[in-house]
């Protein structure tokens, strides 16, 4: 009987990881889910999990068992809080460092796996206006930037082992029950929605389901190394976005957020996470053969809140 390949997927309890994880199975993945012991997530000590420490990179290697492949999707919300010293210490923490001390465990198995698929973000551009943005551009200014940049290198463990390394940069992730846009519809329902500041930051977007099928596709494809760009073909303005989410609610979507009210209620956060603008134009995963099932906004949007 032929084994099953074995991923091991971090970030297994987020939006994308639970996705993911039934996906992987769905194609015939043995998914094994590394959990925080520390922090108590759910699933640990279940079958089908191994405890990880991202502190130390510690993983229970008899539960790990032999793995093919690994997705590293574990982080710190970036939006989980207004940025105090502590919680920018958190995010940063919780990327870079714990991705390098991960790497260097997984590079130290006896048969360390030959595929690492790990998050990034179009953050690590930082704002950069109207410039059209792809794989070989170069990264960015500001926290961000400077936390991607850490995110990424963090895989240099591994990558020396000759594994094929994917630094998957995502963009604004559309899902009904998770990220961004849950946060956006109440006041976009009761008409209140609109352009944030200036609403001519652009925003690259993909969505789950795009996202997902991104991954299992960058596992499977030799093509893919280095930086890939995890954002649909065409991003849009905030403003532009702001009228497409009013067009499939059927509300109206002109009252704007101004810039320094943004900054005042969320302070460095509003500028980085919404008033920033990265133009992002895919070239990775197309010249692979990827297709996209959602390539226009007003049908991912759509399908985002369609009810299952």
């Amino acid at each position: 009987m032929t084994r099953r390949p074995r991923l091991a997927v971090t970030g297994s309890t987020g939006l994308v990881g639970k996705a993911l994880c039934r996906a992987a199975v769905a194609a015939g993945w043995d998914v094994v889910r590394l959990v925080r012991a520390a922090r108590g997530e759910p699933g640990t000590g279940e079958p089908g999990t191994a405890a990880w420490d991202p502190a130390t990179g510690a993983i229970d290697a008899q539960a790990l068992g032999a793995v093919d492949a690994v997705v590293h999707l574990a982080g710190e919300n970036v939006a989980g809080g207004r940025w105090s010293k502590a919680r920018k210490a958190a995010i940063a923490g919780s990327r870079g460092p714990a991705t390098e001390a991960l790497c260097r465990t997984l590079a130290a198995l006896p048969a360390p796996p030959k595929v690492l698929v790990s998050a990034s973000a179009t953050g690590v551009y930082g704002d950069r206006g109207d410039e059209t943005l792809d794989e070989t551009s170069t990264p960015g200014q500001g926290f961000l930037a400077n936390v991607a940049r850490a995110w990424e290198a963090g895989t240099a463990p591994l990558a020396q082992t000759g594994a094929r390394v994917v630094l998957l940069r995502i963009g604004v992730v559309l899902a009904r029950d998770g990220g961004a846009l849950p946060r956006m519809l109440p006041p976009f329902r009761l008409g209140l929605g609109g352009p944030l500041g200036s609403g001519r930051q652009w925003m690259s977007w993909i969505s789950l389901s795009d996202l997902v099928r991104a991954i299992l596709f960058a596992l499977g494809n030799e093509r893919l190394r280095g930086a890939v760009l995890a954002t649909a073909p065409t991003p849009v303005t905030n403003r532009d976005f702001g009228r497409a989410l009013g067009r499939v609610l059927r509300r109206p979507a002109v009252l704007p957020a101004p810039a320094f009210a943004l900054r005042l209620l969320l302070g460095e956060m509003a500028q980085a996470l919404l008033l920033s603008s990265q133009r992002c134009a895919p070239k990775a995963l197309a010249a692979a053969g990827f297709r996209y099932e959602h390539g226009a906004l007003d049908g991912a949007l759509r399908a985002a809140l369609a009810k299952g």
